[in-house]
């Protein structure tokens, strides 16, 4: 597979058919849309379903003792403990999607392995095993409140859905090294926000130990943001400067 930005019989812009495009440009000056009312009825059509819905669902009552007791004492005090347990869930939706999002780009990688630079797999490789520790991270933080680390929170379907575009791009046979990095840029960048939100939550709730751990997990998913974001600058930087041979059109 090429690794490289290509020019080649793309169709899809106006410019490559001047003289249907004036066609297009006169028949809409004709008949214009009126983008208001179109907007207006798709949110006619939206708003009740909106409104009568029950949402994603929601966070199970503790199925422990231990975790009984630790919402009813967060309960007493004013708090909301099923929005950490939504959270944490959230969390272990996403470091799952994130360790097979790393198994599909070494995929990618190993099938292209001049592209990333020497020793780029095996840091691939360390990120993929971090990503399962930081799963495995969350399964035992929710353990250690009394939740079930098996159930599906309303966070983790939303993250669960959102991640779907993701392993799209990432599996598709077309996409190159270059843009599965983009991709794994992308996770890295939602992955990021994700724990620190999660760590300054855990605080607010008087969960200390629990945000020190995650602050090591953190610092991991900082290092991975920013080499994957190095290698994808790197890869498009050499992409832009790459020329053709004289003469015989050989791309390099």
């Amino acid at each position: 597979m090429e690794q490289h930005t290509p020019l080649g019989r793309n169709r899809t812009g106006v410019q490559m058919s001047p003289i249907d495009a004036r066609s297009m440009e006169h028949a809409s000056d004709r008949l214009p849309a009126d983008a208001f009312a179109a907007e207006a009825g798709l949110a006619s059509v939206r708003r009740p379903y909106i409104e009568d819905s029950e949402g994603l669902g929601s966070v199970p009552v503790p199925g422990t003792l231990k975790g009984t007791l630790a919402s009813a004492a967060d309960m007493l005090k004013g708090r909301h403990p099923q929005v950490l347990v939504d959270k944490l869930g959230e969390r272990l939706a996403f470091e799952r999607g994130g360790t097979r999002l790393y198994d599909a780009l070494l995929i990618k990688c190993e099938a292209a392995p001049e592209v990333l630079p020497a020793g780029a797999l095996d840091t691939l490789r360390r990120f993929r095993e971090e990503e399962a520790q930081h799963f495995a991270l969350v399964v035992e933080a929710i353990k250690s409140i009394g939740a079930d680390p098996t159930a599906q929170t309303p966070c983790a379907d939303l993250v669960g859905v959102e991640s779907m575009g993701l392993m799209q791009a990432m599996n598709d046979p077309r996409t190159t090294v270059p843009q599965c990095l983009h991709v794994v840029l992308d996770a890295e960048l939602l992955d990021n926000a994700g724990w620190e939100m999660l760590i300054g939550l855990a605080q607010s709730l008087g969960h200390d130990e629990m945000a020190q751990r995650f602050q090591l997990a953190l610092d991991q998913e900082a290092d991975h943001l920013q080499q994957v974001r190095a290698w994808a600058e790197q890869l498009t930087l050499q992409d832009a400067a790459r020329r053709h041979e004289a003469g015989d059109g050989t791309r390099h």
